[in-house]
């Protein structure tokens, strides 16, 4: 049984059996009531149950006579961040999800989770690793341990907890170790374990990919460790209304001198001892779904080549500037960082 079930009762139940189902919940005290077709049709809660008593009903009663028959909801494939962020600001505490059929395929937690975007993401993970040799002569970068948690693992339960379940993982190198680690990782999270033959840069596995469930995709590596919060990096990317938005890293370079402005030898302006901010490459993008079929299929693309792809063709590319901890962990300085920093990162 999926986590979420305990929450979904029949509407056939008397009230007894579902105080008692109530009284089994540790937290998060409401039921979500079904019909035969599995469809929802309301929702019980403990203060439902005991105004229907004082109304003179018995505990023999069934829930449809005090059931909500208005429960809100999300619809799978319809529903917007909009609609998300109002639920959390009314302070509602499971919302569920259901097909277009209204059958309950999945409950939001507000207080287990910080959001619920309607994204893929693909994570890659096949690189060789090769500056943080010897480590990863046995062991693939992603399953390396900072603070004891293999790397990739962060990334899985940040993207958890914005909602991003359906999550593709393209795989090359030492790709079985992680095809069984993802087996035993956590299976509220839907994974897609997808194989390179060959390697195909940092874009072009996901040209192997078939289907993506939402028509938005986050596509980045694995070997990140951040705390980026993913759902205004989302509410961006449509604010923008942006092709592929790549999150960015402030680099500020302060130089030690008076800087002329010139014009042929003539000095007609100084900055004494300026700075300038630069945006690198964060590795993290927002994808619109149908760009993805610009990528070509089992040739080496990079995201580079992607991102050039949408200049020259003159759709919208947009940064996002990340505000919070991040850290590319490609070299043995930067796990060693990893290793002192992850004492203080907040997730």
């Amino acid at each position: 049984m999926k986590d979420f079930e305990k929450h979904l009762t029949p509407e056939n139940y008397s009230i007894k059996e579902a105080l008692l189902k109530l009284g089994s919940l540790e937290r998060d005290t409401i039921l979500f009531v079904t019909n035969d077709s599995s469809e929802l049709v309301g929702s019980v809660t403990d203060g439902d149950l005991r105004r229907g008593l004082l109304k003179g009903l018995s505990i023999d009663h069934q829930l449809k006579d005090v059931m909500n028959t208005t429960p809100k909801f999300l619809v799978k494939g319809s529903y917007s961040i909009d609609d998300v962020v109002h639920f959390r600001n009314q302070n509602y505490k499971l919302i569920p999800l259901v097909d277009q059929n209204k059958k309950i395929i999945n409950i939001l937690n507000f207080r287990l989770q910080k959001s619920f975007l309607p994204v893929d993401a693909v994570i890659m993970a096949g690189g060789l690793g090769s500056r943080l040799r010897p480590l990863t002569n046995t062991v693939p970068k992603p399953l390396l341990q900072i603070g004891g948690k293999e790397i990739i693992s962060y990334n899985f339960d940040r993207l958890y907890d914005f909602g991003i379940k359906r999550q593709h993982i393209t795989i090359n190198y030492l790709g079985e170790q992680l095809v069984d680690y993802c087996s035993k990782y956590n299976d509220q999270i839907d994974f897609n374990l997808v194989k390179e033959n060959e390697f195909l840069g940092t874009a072009g596995s996901m040209s192997l990919i078939d289907e993506f469930d939402n028509d938005t995709i986050l596509l980045m590596n694995s070997d990140l460790l951040t705390n980026i919060d993913y759902e205004d990096f989302y509410q961006s990317f449509l604010r923008h209304e942006s092709d592929i938005m790549v999150a960015s890293i402030p680099y500020t370079v302060d130089l030690p001198y008076a800087i002329f402005e010139l014009e042929e030898k003539e000095i007609k302006s100084f900055k004494e001892k300026p700075s300038y901010t630069y945006y690198a490459n964060a590795g993290i993008y927002l994808i619109k779904k149908d760009i993805v079929k610009e990528i070509p299929k089992n040739t080496f693309f990079n995201a580079t080549d992607l991102m050039q792809l949408i200049i020259d063709s003159g759709k919208k590319l947009a940064h996002y500037p990340i505000r919070s901890y991040w850290l590319d962990i490609g070299k043995h300085e930067d796990f060693e960082k990893a290793q002192k920093d992850i004492k203080h990162i907040t997730f």
